[in-house]
């Protein structure tokens, strides 16, 4: 595969690639280092200020994840370059990196990974179905056909994929559908967590690279949304340069390849992946230059932005009033023609699903806090509440019990809008929706920590119960406080990212050439912060903020969205609460004596960090620790009855179950017919072997005890066998059914039922000796002559009659594969007795004097 990428991607176009993409860095710096300015401007100026907005009543953590793993566990991951599925222990540390290693103990070691998927741009798929459809995409002209067999098969009925228009795409499987549906909410929440876009800690940083990604797209003609802005600054600009790039080579290298359609989808795969990989690694370097130049000047523009203040803003306001006059007219008409009529129905589009998701995060999070109070209330004890909260601390970074949460807002649905108003996919509302509701999960998870905590230290820990319920009602109520407002903004903004890129280009045909003139109004020393460009956005944005602000109000007086109205909304109801976020994050474990403080949350197993150290993980593992996985450094997919899959314990004891009931069964086999005399002599007088000693208990229900006797039986074939026979005496026992009797069979019984204690497995025994002594009889009965003639007088006289009945352990087997006869036809009239004599000659032997060979463990 290496030749079909160095064939295509030869030297001279990777110098061209290097040439484009060094010609859109050059352009997108032009654009950063203005838009820098103005960040900075707008930094200071909220600074000095100060800003307005309603204050939380949630409280905030710092780091939540500080010490924690997501998830763990091993999956099956098809390696290209030898197209064979492997066995993968996969980590998601608080990063959401992924990490691939060969083996849990190479995890567990702190040895370096095989591979980190880094998640930002792709999508999490569990059908192959699924992902074919986006493959036939890929290459213009090449469409598989109906039915057609992929690229790629997969080794189990439940496949994950990472797909990436650009990059490599990751395959994995695992062996059960609840296995599937936990990874696929794992790398859904990993793909979640690196599309979250660019951190808000950097009031300058982050403004500056949105709006220059942003006005350099709309120099393209490209407005509206765009999904691939995911990830760290130099993966959206990888994206911004593969854009235009990856068509244009697309073009020029899919008529060149060669084979099947399969085989030219991998071949493009690979050259696109090698494509993305160069690319990104020049935005890299370029980009952490471009950030170093920008911040060297930082500190000389701060200081005359501070200088200046009054003089910019003053210009800054003239300027847009000059501007106001040119642009509000033309925007306005726009405004009631094509946006008014609309601003309803989108709002509903986006109110419907959102509104539901925020329901069922607080459902969640109230069902989490009833399991809590129920086991409290049961009296389980300090430190099973200790363990309670340490599993409720992470709930909101649980990707498998948030799943129902998030499904709720993916039904939003934007269609007949997106057309309209340039809006690429949906999904960059969903994806901030869902970060949305984990971050208000966590602020109310955490309040109730801190108040439990507060209240546990002051009245201590009588009725904890009134104490939970009391805390659960009072973060409940700041929660709905809170997601109405979280809700209401996020509402604005997402009418804001719809409108204005429409409204604009819309606009700009007409007002763009006029915005040069206004460049003369403003001083040379100030130009650097005050950019016409921005001047004209901000009016745009104030013409439309007005309406939408409107239909947020309306909308909030419906019940039906549990949104409450600003005019209700309460600024700082519960000033002392807040005192309790500088406090440190309760660590229940230790707090409660928990002996395992680096244990498992939520069930989990304890993982190693990337340094080594040990981690609590948010997750449950789906193989549990302790189980050994033999196939971990296999080449190819194992069996799949040899794959441990997460009800390990259960499938263990299952396991030893069966394990045991083939050692007592042994191999199924026909019935067959006894060939020798020893057979025939072993059918009709049994011998019993007992593995464990008789108890002197036992032995002294025994009348007279037993008198072991040996001996040796000479055949007429002339062959010799040794005999040991134990002889059990019963006295004065009267003659009736042997079922009345306290004999040595039902001692021998009672000692087997006792060790087994398994009825179906008596019951399956009985019936096996029922018919192996009916096809005793029936083969005794057809025997020839010939051979019932080498058989002893004592013997031929008994052939006739059926064995007496005695006790059999099902452990023990003769040489004919049947098990011993057991209690079968006990209620038959007086048994008859039994002539064997031990030296050859005949011996009356009563039917209640077992020959027992015992067999001391």
């Amino acid at each position: 595969m290496g030749d079909v990428v160095s064939s295509h991607l030869d030297e001279g176009r990777r110098e061209v690639i290097t040439a484009r993409t060094r010609d859109v860095m050059k352009e997108f710096r032009d654009v950063y280092e203005q838009q820098y300015a103005v960040a900075l401007f707008n930094s200071v100026r909220y600074e000095i200020e100060g800003g307005g907005g309603t204050q939380s009543q949630l409280l905030h953590r710092k780091d939540p994840l500080a010490g924690r793993s997501i998830f763990s566990g091993s999956l099956f991951q098809y390696l290209e370059e030898n197209r064979k599925w492997r066995n993968r222990f996969v980590s998601v540390p608080n990063s959401y990196n992924i990490s691939l290693y060969e083996s849990k103990t190479a995890h567990e070691r702190g040895l370096h990974a095989r591979g980190i998927i880094n998640c930002a741009g792709y999508k999490a798929l569990t059908s192959i179905e699924e992902y074919m459809e986006l493959i036939n995409t890929s290459l213009p002209g090449i469409k598989a056909k109906v039915g057609s067999n992929p690229f790629i098969k997969c080794a189990t009925e439940f496949p994950l994929i990472l797909w990436h228009p650009y990059a490599r795409h990751h395959y994995f499987c695992v062996m059960t559908e609840k296995e599937q549906k936990k990874w696929h909410a794992v790398l859904q929440d990993c793909v979640r967590h690196s599309n979250n876009g660019l951190s808000e800690d950097s009031p300058v940083q982050t403004p500056a690279f949105t709006d220059s990604v942003r006005l350099h797209r709309q120099a393209k003609g490209h407005y509206g949304t765009w999904d691939m802005m995911c990830g760290a600054p130099p993966q959206i600009l990888a994206n911004l340069v593969m854009e235009t790039l990856h068509p244009e080579l697309r073009s020029v290298i899919a008529p060149r390849l060669r084979g099947k359609m399969q085989q030219r989808q991998r071949h493009w795969m690979l050259i696109s992946d090698a494509l993305y990989k160069q690319v990104l690694s020049q935005t890299t370097g370029q980009y952490e230059a471009l950030v170093e130049a920008c911040e060297a000047q930082t500190a000389p523009l701060d200081a005359r932005l501070r200088t200046d203040m009054d003089q910019i803003i003053a210009s800054k306001e003239h300027v847009s009033s000059k501007m106001r006059a040119l642009v509000l007219p033309k925007a306005e008409q726009l405004l009631r023609t094509n946006v008014q009529p609309y601003i309803s129905s989108i709002l509903e589009a986006l109110m419907e699903p959102t509104s539901r998701g925020f329901s069922e995060v607080r459902e969640v999070f109230f069902g989490e806090l009833v399991e809590v109070s129920k086991n409290s209330l049961n009296g389980g004890g300090k430190d099973v509440l200790g363990d309670q909260m340490e599993r409720l601390s992470m709930l909101a970074f649980h990707p498998v019990k948030m799943q129902s949460s998030y499904e709720k807002v993916e039904q939003l649905n934007l269609e007949g809008l997106q057309q309209r108003f340039d809006v690429a996919n949906p999904s960059v509302f969903v994806s901030r929706t869902q970060i949305l509701m984990r971050e208000q999960m966590d602020n109310a998870v955490y309040t109730f920590e801190q108040l439990l905590n507060q209240s546990m230290e002051t009245q201590g820990g009588d009725d904890m119960c009134k104490t939970m319920q009391r805390c659960q009602d009072r973060v409940l109520k700041k929660y709905d406080h809170d997601s109405s407002t979280v809700r209401k903004k996020f509402f604005r903004e997402a009418l804001l990212q719809i409108i204005i890129p429409y409204m604009l280009k819309q606009l700009s045909p007409s007002c763009s050439p006029e915005l040069p003139r206004f460049k003369e109004l403003i001083f040379e020393d100030f130009a650097r912060f005050l950019l016409v460009e921005n001047m004209f956005e901000e009016v745009v944005l104030q013409c439309v903020s007005k309406d939408i602000m409107m239909a947020v109000k309306e909308a909030a007086v419906q019940r039906r969205h549990n949104l409450y109205r600003d005019s209700i909304i309460l600024t700082n109801s519960d000033p002392n609460l807040h005192l309790l976020e500088e406090t440190s994050q309760v660590d229940w474990a230790t707090k409660f004596g928990g002996d395992e403080p680096e244990g498992s949350v939520g069930g989990g197993v304890s993982e190693g960090g990337g340094s080594g150290s040990r981690r609590r993980q948010v997750v449950s593992m789906i193989q549990l620790d302790g189980v050994p996985l033999p196939f971990e450094s296999c080449l190819e997919v194992p069996g799949v009855d040899l794959i441990p899959e997460e009800d390990t314990e259960e499938s263990e004891g299952v396991e030893e179950d069966r394990g045991e009931d083939e050692e007592d069964l042994g191999p199924l086999e026909e019935p067959m017919s006894p060939d020798s005399v020893t057979e025939i002599r072993d059918l009709i007088n049994p011998v019993v072997k007992l593995a464990p000693p008789v108890s002197e208990e036992s032995q002294s229900n025994m009348t007279n005890g037993t008198e072991p006797t040996t001996g040796t039986v000479t055949s007429e074939d002339g062959v010799q066998e040794d005999v040991t026979r134990v002889t059990t005496m019963v006295d004065h026992v009267p003659r009736k059914s042997l079922r009345d009797k306290t004999s040595t069979q039902t001692m021998v019984q009672q000692l087997i039922r006792s060790k087994k204690q398994e009825a179906d497995e008596e019951h399956q025994d009985e019936a096996a000796i029922k018919n192996a002594i009916e096809e005793i009889e029936i083969a005794v009965q057809e025997e020839d002559s010939e051979r019932i003639a080498e058989v002893s007088a004592a013997e031929s006289d008994h052939e006739s009659s059926p064995a007496p009945p005695l006790a059999s352990d099902s452990s023990s087997h003769n040489d004919s594969g049947f098990q011993s006869p057991t209690d079968v036809g006990l209620d038959e009239a007086e048994p008859q007795p039994i002539t064997n004599g031990l030296d050859g000659e005949d011996k009356v032997i009563d039917p209640v004097e077992v020959e027992v060979e015992v067999v001391l463990a």
